[in-house]
């Protein structure tokens, strides 16, 4: 079932669409000189004011609601086919196992990652390109340097344009690797605690979705996969923004040994504040609308027996 879940979620990149305090992680994962979250928030502010953290909003925020429908329907419609197809009695298909909730979950973080790679990308290059240049890179040609001058980009449009011209198709799924290393694993630990910790928490005289479950549900499965996927999450973060200048890396190996190499351990938890403090609230809007929308659509108002 497809339901109208875009306009509950705030993030694009991994579980999840788009939102301001995006702009702060990203630019905290692969930029520099920011310093720690709050240092980053009041540079972006001093130099952008407050618009910079609405930057390349507009192409996430224009496909999120395709994007949450898609990612869970797939969800939802792969876990109910396997256990329909594992027993064919009705009401012994409804059971849950956990290995079908996991492959469930994989399917949906690959595809999750064929519709969002594109909308990161774009999304994270538009960011990006606001970094004084001569911070972001050292050993420039100088024709980088001329382009440094002025964005790159002025537009979401005139972003897609340029990295098909200059990139190919294969440029819109720049780090396509590292997002699927990030997603596929980042939703299992989304769907799956959500799962058994709403089971858990749910009364037992409720006959539908209890909000108060869902919710605190929700937000933990949020912060669960948010606090995992922060790693990768830098490493994705990194290989997209590369190329707004110049690249400097060559795959997910290369981006992780050269991040270690700079910058030490400490380099792949950038941005997990920020993480944290969206992950529970962001799931918990998330996984609420959902199950209220599944509730609507199949027209049941009963949540708990009188």
């Amino acid at each position: 079932i497809l339901t109208p879940l875009g306009w509950w979620g705030c993030e694009s990149s991994g579980p999840g669409p788009s939102h301001p305090c995006l702009s702060p992680q990203t630019r905290l994962q692969a930029g520099v000189n920011y310093g720690n979250t709050l240092s980053c928030i009041r540079t972006v502010y001093r130099r952008e004011s407050v618009f910079g953290f609405f930057k390349g909003m507009s192409f996430p925020l224009a496909s999120i609601a395709v994007y949450n429908s898609v990612v869970f329907g797939v969800f939802s419609n792969t876990q109910r086919f396997l256990s329909q197809h594992h027993c064919r009695d009705p009401e012994a298909s409804r059971s849950r196992t956990l290995s079908d909730l996991l492959l469930a979950s994989m399917v949906a973080g690959v595809v999750s990652v064929g519709l969002g790679a594109p909308v990161d990308l774009i999304k994270i290059r538009l960011q990006m390109q606001t970094q004084p240049f001569r911070e972001a890179n050292l050993a420039l040609k100088p024709r980088a340097v001329a382009l440094g001058k002025q964005p790159v980009y002025q537009g979401p449009v005139h972003c897609i344009a340029t990295i098909v011209r200059t990139e190919g198709l294969a440029g819109m799924y720049r780090g396509v690797g590292a997002m699927l290393l990030r997603d596929v694993p980042g939703y299992c630990l989304y769907f799956i605690p959500y799962v058994f910790l709403n089971d858990w928490i749910t009364p037992e005289a409720c006959t539908g979705p209890n909000p108060c479950a869902v919710w605190l549900a929700g937000g933990m499965a949020g912060a669960i996969s948010w606090g995992t996927a922060t790693p990768m999450d830098v490493v994705k973060s990194r290989l997209q923004a590369d190329g707004v200048y110049l690249n400097k890396y060559k795959g997910v190996l290369d981006c992780i040994s050269q991040s270690y190499q700079k910058e030490g351990l400490k380099v792949f938890f950038r941005g997990i504040t920020v993480n944290a403090v969206r992950g529970f609230p962001m799931s918990a809007a998330m996984f609420l609308g959902y199950e209220l929308s599944l509730q609507a659509i199949r027209g049941d108002h009963t949540v708990t027996n009188p």
